[in-house]
């Protein structure tokens, strides 16, 4: 295989694969010993990689990057399961340690329907991830991977151009994206709104992660822009959790209902979280108005 050129888009693209591609084999230890945040470093390094491939993928050959994406998609989604049974059980347990009283007699019946019941749902899914992770399939992945990290499946045709050129084209597309779907949000139905913010998000996650690949070819032009997009992904991300946190609550309070148990400490906790996602909001329309900034 010949070399790629210093200063092309080929060779920028190699050394921002290389790094995702470390990250993601860095986490794998830590998740089979079940290390504190291991399963959404390695989650994050996984989703984060596929979205490169997304939005460099003129500089890949197109089949074999396409292959390794779904691959990592089909990672990214077992991952997913543990990540967030782990994220509502601290979520659920910080909100009884907010609002609930002490000698609170629903406390503890609540406190097990919540917090310990995501906690098995986290053991159970890190068992099915370890199981993938012991798969043909991962290994597979993961061997492919680890070639990549010198020789990428680069297309000859973009990959030879000068770096700048082609990674300020991804990110300016990636951005205009973003910029679509926040002009749309305004006219969106409630119904809609929520998957909308959801899309929105998403498309500025997207734009975070090809700015950050672009670091050390657009310097601060990236830096900043992927900044910005990220804050709006966090504004975004917020509002999401506290919105599916309070569709959980009401649900798990309508299964307490049916037992016999108390329900308005479930009450409580919905209506702080309607609260959150509230504040969240508000957040809005300022991080996404950033985006259009020069």
């Amino acid at each position: 295989m010949s070399p790629v050129e210093p200063g092309t888009a080929g060779a920028a693209l190699t050394a921002a694969l290389r790094a995702d591609i470390e990250r993601l084999l860095a986490a794998e230890p830590e998740v089979r010993a079940d290390a504190d945040d291991s399963v959404h470093q390695m989650r994050v390094a996984t989703r984060r990689l596929r979205s490169v491939l997304r939005s460099y993928k003129r500089l890949l050959d197109p089949d074999t990057a396409g292959r390794v994406r779904t691959e990592l998609a089909w990672l990214a989604g077992i991952l997913g399961v543990a990540r967030d049974a782990e994220v509502r059980g601290a979520r659920f347990a910080d909100l009884l340690d907010r609002y609930a009283e002490k000698d609170c007699t629903a406390l503890k019946p609540t406190r097990k329907r919540l917090v310990r019941a995501e906690r098995d749902r986290y053991l159970a899914a890190h068992g099915a991830v370890l199981t993938a992770l012991d798969s043909t399939r991962y290994r597979t992945v993961r061997g492919e991977l680890k070639k990549w990290r010198k020789h990428p499946p680069l297309s000859t045709s973009v990959s030879g151009a000068p770096a700048a050129e082609v990674f300020d084209a991804v990110l300016r597309a990636d951005r205009k994206r973003v910029r679509r779907l926040v002009r749309a949000e305004p006219t969106a139905a409630p119904t809609e709104r929520v998957e909308l913010l959801h899309d929105i998000r998403k498309s500025a996650k997207r734009l975070r992660y090809s700015c950050e690949a672009a670091e050390a070819v657009l310097g601060e032009f990236a830096t900043d822009l992927g900044g910005r997009a990220k804050h709006l992904q966090t504004v975004l991300g917020d509002h999401r959790d506290a919105v599916e946190s309070y569709d959980a609550l009401r649900v798990h309070a309508a299964a307490a209902h049916a037992a016999g148990e108390a329900t308005h400490l479930y009450e409580t906790l919905a209506d702080a979280e309607d609260t959150a996602a509230g504040r969240c909001l508000a957040r809005y329309p300022a991080a996404a108005a950033a985006i259009d900034k020069s």
